[in-house]
């Protein structure tokens, strides 16, 4: 297994591909992972981007957020339309990174056919996923990864009653090449993890938990302690999956070691999403994360 890299913010280039003045929302969980992962990237990759909160943040031509040229797909097609092009820059013997960035309900929903097909196929492109947990673009609507308990404006009152999927256990079952969660709370883990997937080739998947401050319900301001709690109480994980291993990372894997994790009610109760959650609900998820990182402490041997 390949090491991450140990970046910090004194040996990130200092050179920036997105200009000011883009259309992201005030406290933008996206446009902290886009701005850390051109700088990973570099200038010689193409994006393939299907309707999502990426394609309103670049901006309508004839006006460009970025430096770097981005193919506008349709929601179903972007991992086969990220293939076509792999394609093209294979036949000029060129080694451009061709990246797909999609949002959940691009990924886990419309464009899930296509990303299996891709990963069947083992494509030598990088697809990331970032997920804000909703169709935020078009008015928080639910997706297939919404948490159960959260409101969006079509679930009931009640909140979503059924589970969120785990998109990257589905990636999983397809034995990529490499795969990787990360946060936007936590920029430079994911700007290591994508340094380490250019050097790989195959399909590589990358799944972001991306706060969403509109819809969460969250003060723009708390971006990225949100982001830092749903690490740090254990209901989001940063691991990877090299050569079929996996292994936690960064905060993840010092929290093995502690005896308890913060209490998930603290990160529920920061957000307007969890407002109709009651408190045997809360206890129930507290019980489903205790159980999964038991699990953990005995799959990596840790008491």
């Amino acid at each position: 297994m390949n090491q991450l890299a140990r970046t910090n913010v004194l040996n990130l280039t200092t050179e920036e591909f997105i200009h000011p003045g883009n259309r992201a929302c005030t406290g933008c969980g996206l446009s902290i992972l886009y701005r850390i992962g051109l700088k990973a990237l570099g200038r010689d990759c193409i994006f393939v981007v299907p309707p999502s909160c990426l394609t309103v943040m670049q901006g309508l031509f004839p006006v460009a957020a970025t430096q770097m040229p981005i193919l506008n797909c349709t929601f179903a097609s972007t991992a086969a339309i990220a293939s076509g092009v792999r394609a093209a820059v294979k036949r000029l013997g060129r080694e451009t990174q061709v990246v797909a960035w999609a949002g959940d309900g691009g990924t886990a929903d419309i464009g899930i056919q296509a990303l299996s097909g891709a990963l069947e196929r083992c494509e030598d492109i990088i697809y990331i996923c970032y997920d804000n947990e909703a169709y935020m673009n078009t008015g928080v609507q639910r997706s297939g990864t919404t948490p159960q308990g959260s409101l969006t404006t079509n679930t009931p009152f009640s909140g979503k009653s059924e589970q969120g999927k785990n998109v990257p256990a589905i990636v999983a079952a397809h034995n990529p090449a490499y795969l990787a969660t990360c946060s936007a709370s936590f920029p430079l883990d994911f700007h290591d993890k994508l340094l380490k997937a250019k050097q790989i080739k195959g399909l590589k998947y990358l799944h972001i938990q991306t706060p969403c401050p509109p819809g969460w319900g969250i003060e723009e301001h708390k971006t990225i302690a949100v982001g830092r709690m749903a690490v740090e109480c254990g209901l989001f994980d940063l691991y990877e999956i090299d050569n079929g291993r996996m292994q936690l990372t960064g905060p993840s894997l010092k929290q093995l070691k502690q005896e308890r994790l913060r209490p998930v009610n603290e990160y529920l109760q920061l957000q307007a999403r969890y407002k109709a959650l009651d408190v045997d609900q809360v206890a129930a998820l507290q019980q489903q994360v205790d159980r999964k990182w038991a699990g953990y402490r005995q799959e990596f041997a840790i008491s």
